[in-house]
Formats: C-alpha cells, structure tokens, sequence
C-alpha cells in the first residue's frame, strides 16, 4: 500500500492546514457539523481557514443557500458549493489568488430520526483549484444511503438527490 494512503485523518488534516497555497472555506448544514471542528482542534487552522459556516435550522439554511425542496441532496450541495466558492473568489482573489489554491468543502446531512426511523445519510462535496487561479475541479459524494427501493425511486421520478 502506498505509504500517503496510511497516513491517519488527523495527519491528513494537518498536512492541508500547514500548507501555505491552500485556503478556504468549511460549510455544513444540518447533523454534518464535524469537519471543520477537526481541522480547529488538529492545529494550524487559521493558515488555512477563511470561513466556517454552520446552519441547522432550516430557515437560516435558505436564508444562504435560497429555499430547496430537498435539504439533504445534491441539489442542496451543489448551491452551498457554488455560493461559497463564489464568494471565496469575490472577496479573496485580489489579496491572495496569486498564491493561494481555494477550496470549499460542504456538507449537508441528515441525523439518523428515531421518530421517523430514517437511517443518517449526506452529501458532501468538495471544489478546489490544483494552481493559483486555476480552473476548480469538484468531488460529490452521497453516503448513507441504503435502502436501495427509494434510491430506486427517487431515480425514476428523476429527482437528482
């Protein structure tokens, strides 16, 4: 196994935060609330962080992102991912985009509900440039998920997520 991918979460996160070119922002709306805390506690954060964002409360959420149908969804992920790197480049590249690589992490999860017996899933996603103003490239991922009848039919009604 290669060595690079034996390496923990901490060191991981460490690694980013104690590299200068990187720099951006840490969204998590709903029970996804634990990825910026790692880098805070893991040290070196304020070389890395511009911004954290927290909404759990619905209104608040809309209030950013714009009203969705659907909190817990690629569509929900797609506009935290669009609104935060847009607003990283806006107020940001003039005083950094020379040196800085940006990136935005985002995610939007839904706590396991006792009272409707749903089991936690997410979206999380990730858009970073590879080079000083460079084009980004984005990572989606879906997790949690497995009932595999309403995957299935969320699929054929065409909802995206």
């Amino acid at each position: 196994m290669d060595p690079e991918m034996e390496i923990g979460t901490d060191e991981k996160a460490l690694q980013i935060n104690l590299d200068p070119t990187k720099y951006g922002t840490f969204a998590e709306i709903g029970a996804g609330q634990e990825v910026a805390r790692r880098f805070f506690r893991i040290g070196g954060a304020a070389g890395t962080i511009a911004k954290t964002m927290s909404a759990y409360d619905m209104t608040f959420s809309d209030a950013i992102y714009g009203p969705g149908h659907r909190y817990v969804s690629r569509v929900r992920l797609q506009k935290m991912l669009d609104h935060e790197y847009d607003l990283l480049i806006e107020r940001l590249d003039r005083k950094f985009g020379a040196e800085k690589t940006f990136f935005v992490f985002a995610d939007t999860v839904a706590a396991r509900s006792f009272k409707e017996r749903n089991e936690s899933h997410g979206w999380l996603g990730v858009r970073f440039q590879s080079q000083p103003r460079g084009q980004p490239s984005q990572i989606i991922i879906q997790g949690g998920r497995r009932n595999r009848s309403t995957c299935r039919s969320l699929l054929q009604k065409g909802d995206p997520g």
